[in-house]
């Protein structure tokens, strides 16, 4: 891989912000919409009193912060896709010497800085309005983060997979698609709450792993290591799996001329 042409995609993904307060407002608004909801639920909750509503105030706004730094992940390598194409760009991309684990490189990357500045302003809100510390996990907060952004990747790269296939019509799959495994990822409960068959689905994904560690973090002050462990296990998998998707679509893509039909439309 080049670092040039690595470094030149990720900076023509940065200077489309700089150049456009709308795009800057998407980021920010419904991750400070959610965190506003979520957290005034939890203040009700509070007020109308109960022993375990302190625990669960955190659960919940811990959770959705976490929540919101998978989606950021997955959204910067299928929203950077998107935008080439809604650009009329996507063919000067494929046809410039630059390789498909540059372009998945350089949104990573673009993802990782997603994920930095979503996460910190999250985190200031929730101290100032709700008096919660997202940074009471400590160190064990890096590598759970880390195990959301793999994952959050390998959804993107199927997600750019699908739209390359099928086109304009599967664009809705860029913010649908994480919300399939939310209610499976036990990301505002516990896996035990799901139906027994449910649980053994839940178990295959590696966020739930990151949530029920969180919660377990929150709750004892512990990290549970074996449920990182478990987490990262799952997403070396699925991260291959979805290189090898990715590659096989888009060869797919080229052979039939979907590519250049995407690209023009």
């Amino acid at each position: 891989m080049n670092l040039r042409r690595i470094t030149a995609l990720l900076l023509r993904y940065l200077l489309l912000y700089r150049q456009s307060w709308t795009r800057i407002m998407e980021i920010f608004f419904w991750p400070v919409m959610d965190l506003l909801v979520w957290g005034f639920l939890t203040a009700y909750l509070l007020k109308v009193g109960s022993n375990r509503v302190p625990a669960l105030i955190t659960f919940l706004i811990g959770s959705m912060i976490f929540w919101d730094l998978l989606y950021r992940a997955q959204q910067s390598v299928t929203i950077s896709f998107l935008e080439d194409v809604w650009a009329r760009n996507l063919l000067n991309i494929f046809v410039a010497p630059v390789t498909i684990a540059e372009f998945l490189t350089a949104t990573f990357a673009l993802g990782v800085i997603k994920v930095l500045v979503n996460g910190l302003i999250l985190a200031l809100l929730a101290w100032l309005l709700y008096s919660f510390n997202v940074f009471q996990l400590g160190f064990t907060l890096i590598p759970f983060v880390l195990s959301l952004m793999l994952m959050g990747w390998a959804m993107g790269m199927v997600t750019v997979a699908l739209i390359m296939r099928w086109g304009h019509a599967a664009e809705a799959l860029a913010w649908g698609i994480p919300f399939l495994i939310q209610p499976i990822s036990a990301v505002f409960y516990p896996v035990s709450v799901l139906p027994s068959w449910l649980q053994a689905v839940a178990w295959t994904l590696p966020s739930t792993y990151v949530f029920e560690g969180m919660r377990q973090v929150l709750a004892t002050g512990q990290a549970p290591w074996h449920m990182f462990w478990w987490s990262l296990g799952l997403n070396v998998v699925y991260l291959v799996a979805a290189g090898v998707f990715f590659e096989y679509m888009f060869r797919v893509v080229r052979r039939k001329g979907l590519l250049a039909k995407l690209g023009m439309e």
